[in-house]
């Protein structure tokens, strides 16, 4: 069985006013003194930004009860400073981001200018273990197209400095301002995978292999594949249904590989599109179908992924943990759709914040 291991990113904001707080530094020392969480949280690239990472698991149930766990002592250590956390990939209220202090931060400051003292958007980043850099970038190669449905399931940023962005996922717009990010083309091997890399940082755009923001990657730190494609997930349970299909994504394309099947030949410029509409729409608008790249309805295309990892699903266990959760978004909806009732119920951005706040915890 495939360990699978959860990043989140984690705003913090005034519990009155909504407001985010550069109080990062302050809740990483809290923690660093709290022996219960030993090494789980770090540091991010804004004073309004707490991040954590989960331990591998191979069972899911163990993973959702360390997200919330990490969820919950992040929620504790930021009470205490008065403060609280919340899973928002954006920030609804207005802010101006506070850059953390390091000497890396402050030169991806100098190179690249606006973006960087804009940019305070919160991923979930998740890490399946692969056998080797070989299998890792077979599965990089035959994942691609599937990508965007994970935006689409995940997508939790609908507003942007007090305003509706019109989109599911404006992190995901902010983040593509990134020289390296986005969607590749197929690898070939470790060794492609490594030279395209090597020959980035040699072009002197990005600092180091660790800023190939690729929608996925192989790990600079662990044996895994990474995969970097979606918004903070608003509740615990839409992170572990993500964590879910992205094994089932590496289990499938690893056995494809070692069958002996072929890459899909999508282009990134179609990839990037389908990127687009999966971050402009969510779950309550059309997708492109990862076959055809042609619009369908997106309850068709997250039904489609579920059958295209349904045998790696099975095997984990964890098919009644995907479909339960599929449906609950289905009908209910994700943080994006949560967000914009809220707001219309409430007429309050501040109110939203107070709600997700709630949610976070749930």
């Amino acid at each position: 069985m495939r360990t699978v291991g959860v990043e989140e990113e984690l705003l913090l904001v005034d519990p009155e006013t909504g407001e985010p707080k550069a109080f990062s530094a302050a809740v990483l020392a809290r923690a660093a003194r709290d022996d219960a969480a030993p090494g789980v949280f770090e540091k991010e690239l804004y004073g309004q930004q707490l991040e954590f990472a989960t331990r591998p698991q191979a069972d899911m149930g163990a993973l959702g009860a360390e997200i919330l766990r990490c969820r919950e002592e992040a929620a504790r250590h930021s009470e205490d400073l008065g403060c609280a956390v919340v899973a928002l990939a954006s920030s609804p209220l207005p802010v101006s981001p506070t850059l953390t202090t390091s000497e890396r931060y402050a030169w991806m400051e100098e190179r690249y200018g606006l973006p960087v003292q804009e940019q305070l958007v919160c991923g979930c980043h998740v890490h399946v273990a692969v056998d080797s850099d070989e299998e890792g970038v077979a599965v990089l190669d035959r994942i691609r197209p599937w990508l965007p449905v994970l935006t689409a399931i995940s997508t939790n940023s609908p507003f942007w400095q007090g305003r509706d962005s019109g989109y599911a996922s404006y992190r995901t717009q902010v983040w593509t301002r990134w020289p390296s990010a986005g969607p590749t083309e197929p690898f070939g091997s470790a060794e492609g995978y490594h030279r395209r890399v090597a020959d980035m940082v040699a072009t002197g755009a990005i600092r180091d292999e660790h800023m190939a923001y690729f929608d996925a990657r192989l790990s600079d730190t662990y044996p895994t594949v990474e995969v970097r494609v979606g918004d903070v997930c608003l509740h615990a349970d839409t992170a572990l249904l993500l964590a879910a299909l992205v094994r089932g994504l590496v289990e499938t394309a690893a056995r494809q590989w070692r069958s002996g099947a072929g890459v899909p030949g999508h282009s990134v410029s179609l990839l990037r599109l389908a990127g687009w509409q999966a971050a402009r729409s969510g779950l309550d608008g059309p997708l492109l179908d990862p076959g055809t790249l042609r619009p369908r309805p997106a309850r068709d295309v997250v039904a489609a992924l579920l059958d295209h990892v349904g045998d790696a699903l099975v095997d984990s266990g964890d098919t009644d943990l995907a479909r339960d959760t599929v449906a609950r978004l289905v009908k209910h909806g994700n943080g994006a759709r949560v967000q914009r009732e809220l707001l219309e119920s409430t007429g309050s951005l501040r109110d939203v914040v107070a709600e997700c706040v709630i949610h976070t915890k749930a």
